[in-house]
């Protein structure tokens, strides 16, 4: 589960905010003293800063300079100071994306996973699979989505990584139980349907719902 730092002093906006993200599935910490932002920041260690500019006692830009002495993990600024001076000054000093309010809910999601992806999905020096949003990871064979990251079984990696290959078309099944078959123990059908259900599952965990197509009498497909 990805952890949110949301650094915002307007209690509506606050708790509006964090009980959206609560819902996809976000663990979200609000400031408490804002005379010790860094100090909780360090306590929680987030994956992501939501950062207001407007703050009390010390504004955003002093709390993303004190952050970036320590971290590299990612902040967006949430403002309604949004001139381009304001905007310029942000992503100088560290900041990785800028939100002007008020803002829709569903574009603040939107932005959240767009940067979540960029800094943990691929690793560096790492062979990656990509399709509609979807990463798969050849040396940890764990897949990542908009909703985070899961490990897979060999089986299920095995599966992904033939679907993911050939996305577009269709994989029967009696290619993949041969596949499964060549590299382990006899695969029967009931144990492959066993398989293609745990990794839908894990899918749907990570934000790929309906992202694995059965196609009827043929096999699976990844559109």
């Amino acid at each position: 589960m990805y952890k949110i730092f949301l650094v915002e002093d307007d209690p509506v906006i606050c708790q509006t905010v964090t009980e959206h993200l609560s819902l996809w599935g976000y663990q979200v910490q609000a400031a408490q003293d804002f005379s010790h932002t860094v100090e909780e920041f360090t306590a929680f260690a987030p994956h992501l800063v939501l950062l207001d500019i407007g703050l009390p006692v010390f504004n955003g830009f002093h709390w993303v300079q004190e952050i970036r002495t320590r971290s590299q993990t990612p902040v967006i600024f949430l403002s309604s100071a949004s001139d381009n001076i304001n905007i310029v000054t942000a992503i100088q000093l560290g900041g990785d994306d800028f939100i002007p309010k008020p803002f829709d809910l569903t574009v603040l999601t939107a932005k959240i996973q767009a940067v979540l992806r960029r800094t943990y999905s691929l690793p560096k020096g790492r062979d990656i699979l990509e399709h509609q949003g979807a990463l798969l990871d050849l040396s940890a064979e764990t897949v990542s989505g908009p909703d985070g990251q899961r490990e897979l079984t060999k089986n299920e990696f095995r599966i992904l990584k033939v679907l993911m290959e050939n996305a577009g078309h269709t994989v029967s099944r009696s290619q993949l139980m041969v596949l499964l078959w060549e590299n382990e123990s006899f695969i029967d059908d009931n144990t492959l349907t066993v398989n293609i259900s745990r990794l839908r599952k894990k899918l749907e965990n990570v934000g790929l719902a309906g992202f694995l197509t059965t196609r009827k009498g043929q096999g699976y497909i990844l559109e």
